[in-house]
């Protein structure tokens, strides 16, 4: 079975998250993640993450959801809180064979962690709460260039295409005995795979967009939404923008 990786999976839910106007809520976390990415210091730091996970709760989203997507992250991060301690110079915690860990390393490295934690709890309550084409009208209002918008929608939409493709792809290999190993072989085979899924992607695309020009499709997506800002909307508005400069104003003041 395939596990698609739907954004918008839960945007039929009802929350003030769901409620609010996409526009807004664009412009307002997105200044809220610059903000947490800006924050000097540990102490903002975790108060930082405080708010994104109040924001996270009041979206409802479901706890399974978000950890599905948050855990990616630890990825990127854990390699920080590791090398860190042991490459920025200050305070001795310890020495080991001249290997030193200090205390500015592992804080600065705590620090990146909690920063980018915060800033992709807070892509959930912005996109996972509306529909993915009514986001993409939303950054159409928003005067965002249209050629990045076309992007964003194709991009999207034929990410489901391509699992179900090497999907295809994987089971094909698995019917004629291949296996998953740490040899050369397997890479190998591997990439060959993946080289095939690009060539693919790379004539499908061709297909769609000469498909879409017979069609006289005017890269201007169209939806049934219509967007109106309510009282609500900039209450929320204001909360997130007045969190986000209230970080900013702490940290460098």
């Amino acid at each position: 079975m395939v596990n698609y990786p739907e954004i918008d999976k839960y945007s039929s839910l009802d929350s003030p998250m769901h409620r609010f106007d996409p526009r807004a809520k664009i412009v307002a976390f997105i200044i809220l993640i610059f903000a947490v990415v800006l924050v000097p210091n540990l102490k903002l730091a975790f108060i930082a993450l405080i708010g994104a996970i109040l924001f996270l709760i009041a979206s409802k989203l479901p706890l399974r959801f978000a950890l599905q997507h948050i855990k990616w992250v630890f990825l990127f991060v854990v390699p920080f809180i590791i090398i860190m301690p042991f490459t920025v110079s200050g305070t001795e915690i310890f020495n080991f064979h001249g290997l030193t860990m200090t205390y500015e390393g592992l804080e600065y490295g705590i620090l990146v962690a909690v920063r980018a934690l915060s800033a992709v709890i807070l892509v959930l309550p912005m996109i996972a709460t509306t529909r993915f084409d009514v986001t993409i009208k939303a950054l159409g209002e928003l005067k965002m260039p249209n050629m990045l918008v076309q992007m964003f929608m194709f991009t999207y939409r034929y990410i489901f295409v391509f699992v179900v493709e090497f999907q295809r792809t994987w089971r094909a290999m698995a019917a004629r005995g291949f296996q998953l190993k740490t040899n050369l072989y397997a890479l190998k085979t591997i990439g060959r795979a993946l080289g095939m899924l690009f060539v693919r992607s790379y004539e499908r695309g061709d297909r769609v967009y000469q498909a879409l020009r017979a069609r006289g499709y005017t890269a201007k997506p169209k939806t049934l939404v219509e967007f109106k800002m309510r009282a609500s909307d900039y209450v929320w508005t204001v909360v997130i923008i007045g969190f986000a400069v209230s970080l900013l104003i702490v940290s460098f003041a």
